[in-house]
């Protein structure tokens, strides 16, 4: 059924749809796994910091005979964040309606919204991405032999290192190690981690080497890898495909999973819902001076690390940089 010329339908089948397909790719985002949705009513506010000091205190707990029980009187630090909309549109044009719905139908509202949806996460997982893995926002730790160097590299000593580091920080391990694909395939060449595997998992076949085993040979609950890829190049020009996740870097990181915002993490994606709870939300309208079905994908959100700031934005608490250790230096 064609759309109402005059309004914009909203399609969450057509979300689940395409949210379906991107989990289930080859190459998935972890952007939203590092930094999580978190649903918010209003499109700009102020969230609750708690400062780090108020997480490992040993307070006085006792109670005299009649007594009253002391109390936490900790006073909440003030986040920010400001949602912004990022969204596109892919026309279906009636011709290639007819064609897609001669061979299989209903596949061209898929193939649009997907198509539309991958440009709004490509770039969402970008603007992740950048925010992580930056010398600016986190104090780097160079590794102690690069990691693509197969007989010198030592990452489980770096790992080791690193957690130690992490836990004097905040007081808590990591949830994660966030790597590069490119790293991932390094590390399966490396032969600490072959030596490593091969008494953890007897007859493992290192050249299929999964994540989960990787995060079991560093001792952490889990490894990230990054592996969306993209094009720098402008319009018109040779391509200049990337890795969104550099390389360079990799990072232990403690992640905020919960619906308690002053629980410490690295960061949040705020998600504004006026409309509807999904990401990204799809809808449908019809342009007949073009003779097209629009589909859009849209959203309205901010990639926040998790900071409180004073009256002057001048940060108080910087909870991202203590629930976060950047190694620099991966790669030759």
């Amino acid at each position: 059924m064609r759309p109402d010329p005059h309004a914009a339908i909203y399609r969450p089948d057509l979300g689940v749809a395409v949210m379906g397909y991107i989990e289930q790719a080859t190459l998935p985002y972890i952007g939203l796994e590092v930094m999580p949705l978190f649903p918010t009513a209003v499109q700009s506010a102020t969230f609750s910091v708690i400062p780090k000091e108020a997480l490992l205190k040993i307070p006085d707990t006792s109670r005299s005979p009649r007594g009253t029980y002391n109390r936490g009187n900790w006073t909440y630090q003030r986040g920010l964040f400001q949602t912004q909309e990022r969204g596109w549109e892919e026309p279906i044009d009636d011709s290639e309606r007819e064609y897609f719905e001669q061979t299989n139908p209903g596949m061209a509202e898929f193939v649009a919204a997907k198509r539309a949806a991958s440009f709004i996460l490509r770039g969402q997982e970008q603007r992740i991405a950048n925010k992580v893995f930056n010398t600016t926002n986190f104090t780097g730790h160079a590794v102690a032999a690069k990691w693509n160097d197969p007989v010198n590299a030592q990452p489980i000593e770096d790992i080791n290192a690193g957690k130690k580091a992490f836990r004097q920080q905040c007081g808590m391990l990591p949830d994660a190690l966030i790597i590069s694909y490119s790293t991932f395939l390094d590390l399966k060449n490396c032969a600490e981690i072959v030596n490593r595997l091969k008494y953890t998992f007897p007859g493992i076949d290192i050249a299929k080497m999964t994540s989960t085993q990787l995060a079991n040979a560093f001792d952490v609950p889990q490894v990230l890898v990054g592996s969306g890829i993209y094009d720098s190049a402008g319009e018109g020009l040779s391509s200049n495909v990337s890795d969104i996740w550099t390389n360079t870097m990799a990072a232990l990181v403690k992640i905020s999973r919960g619906l308690d915002i002053a629980e410490p993490g690295v960061g949040r994606t705020f998600l504004w819902t006026p409309d509807a709870p999904s990401n990204p939300i799809v809808e449908e309208y019809r342009e007949e001076e073009r003779r097209s079905d629009i589909l859009r994908c849209r959203h309205h959100v901010d990639e926040r690390l998790i900071q409180s700031f004073d009256d002057q934005g001048n940060v108080v608490t910087n909870v991202a940089a203590a629930c976060m250790y950047l190694f620099t230096g991966v790669t030759a």
